[in-house]
């Protein structure tokens, strides 16, 4: 038997995505975008094919997922609760990493009704990290402190952003401007995009700078913490100029006259910013991921650290980003597929954990593609908060 996987969205995660699927015989992959460019980076690659179609048209899009037993979402956010209602509306499974706004679990009714297995935000962060929390959260009586840094970043510094985009631009000035969601003292609180800047220390990089982003998401519901919070990295300064750019204006998406013209200024900015954030061939990233979670189990009070370092895999001219972010997908894919997943419903990736030896199958599967995720448990002084 051969299973055919859409994967919806052939950027660099989409494509990633595409080729890890398509590496197993019993699996035919087709790859859907409407950009031609891209859908040439997978000519020639075994059991797959492609085809250009504009993933926002409702019609076009039922249509080319009719025959898939599975559907992969690698949409930008902007697309991705209209991408993942019609899949579900369509009766299909489905794997998602779209960083949408909306609150995904309101489609969990119609994914139960359709007797359809969802599994959302599943990349690295969210995703990964929320398998992690999740997990650790299960194993511990009282879950008191959770705190998640993630980024990929160019290996060279290069002024004046110091910054490159692993993934969808538009995702990433999200995260400059959508407040973030944080829970302090066991209540949901709302921050602003890129306040609490803090410096943090990495062996494999130096110095980092975290600022607050809106990652929490499904954790906000499904995890019950006194504190819990998720920060994006860059080089430092990179924030300060953001929060130029933000609170003057140029990320606003209400139109201003100019000369008789109505432009939004994020249209201008992405225009002139965007090109400024792409990648050169062959040139080197890396991502890192750190999750701390602390809390009380048997009496003990413990802090449970994981840790991800990846970098560009030369071989195959795969970004870090792509790795970390495409793998845990096509994993997740493969345990749909396989019948591991059987759970009807929108599944955020914490709830998977639930399940024993989720994780450890996740990061088993992910040493043996180069990405390590490693861990440790220490022991903490009872009267530390």
């Amino acid at each position: 038997m051969k299973w055919t996987v859409v994967v919806l969205g052939c950027g660099r995660v989409g494509a990633t995505i595409a080729k890890d699927l398509a590496r197993d015989t019993d699996i035919e992959v087709v790859a859907l975008d409407n950009d031609e460019e891209r859908l040439d980076g997978l000519s020639g690659e075994p059991d797959t094919s492609t085809r250009l179609v504009d993933l926002r048209d409702k019609g076009a899009l039922t249509k080319s997922i009719t025959d898939a037993d599975l559907v992969v979402g690698a949409v930008p956010g902007a697309m991705g609760l209209g991408v993942l209602k019609t899949v579900i509306e369509c009766g299909k499974h489905i794997c998602d990493i779209s960083f949408m706004p909306e609150d995904f679990l309101e489609l969990d009714p119609l994914a139960m009704k359709n007797n359809v297995t969802a599994v959302v935000d599943c990349g690295v962060a969210p995703g990964l990290t929320n398998m992690v929390v999740g997990h650790v959260h299960a194993q511990l009586d009282i879950t008191q402190h959770v705190d998640i840094c993630a980024c990929g970043l160019p290996k060279v510094r290069q002024w004046p952003y110091e910054y490159k985009a692993p993934f969808s631009p538009g995702d990433v000035i999200e995260e400059y401007t959508r407040p973030a969601r944080l829970v302090e003292y066991g209540q949901v609180v709302s921050k602003p995009a890129l306040s609490d800047p803090e410096l943090v220390d990495f062996p494999e990089v130096g110095t980092l700078e975290a600022f607050n982003t809106d990652g929490l998401r499904s954790l906000l519901k499904t995890v019950k913490a006194q504190h819990m919070r998720e920060r994006t990295l860059r080089y430092p300064g990179h924030i300060h100029l953001m929060r130029v750019l933000r609170d003057t204006g140029f990320f606003d998406k209400i139109s201003v006259d100019v000369g008789g013209t109505k432009i939004r200024p994020l249209d201008v900015t992405e225009k002139l910013l965007f090109p400024h954030w792409s990648f050169e061939e062959n040139e080197e990233e890396f991502t890192v991921v750190r999750i701390e979670v602390e809390g009380e189990k048997n009496d003990k009070h413990l802090r449970y650290t994981y840790d991800l370092y990846d970098e560009t895999d030369l071989e195959t001219n795969t970004s870090s980003m792509a790795r970390a972010t495409g793998f845990p997908c096509a994993i997740v894919a493969r345990m749909i597929l396989r019948g591991d997943l059987k759970r009807p419903g929108v599944l955020p990736p914490e709830l998977l954990t639930l399940d024993t030896g989720i994780l450890d199958h996740m990061i088993s599967e992910l040493n043996a593609r180069g990405v390590d995720l490693t861990s440790e448990v220490a022991e903490l002084s009872p009267n530390l908060p």
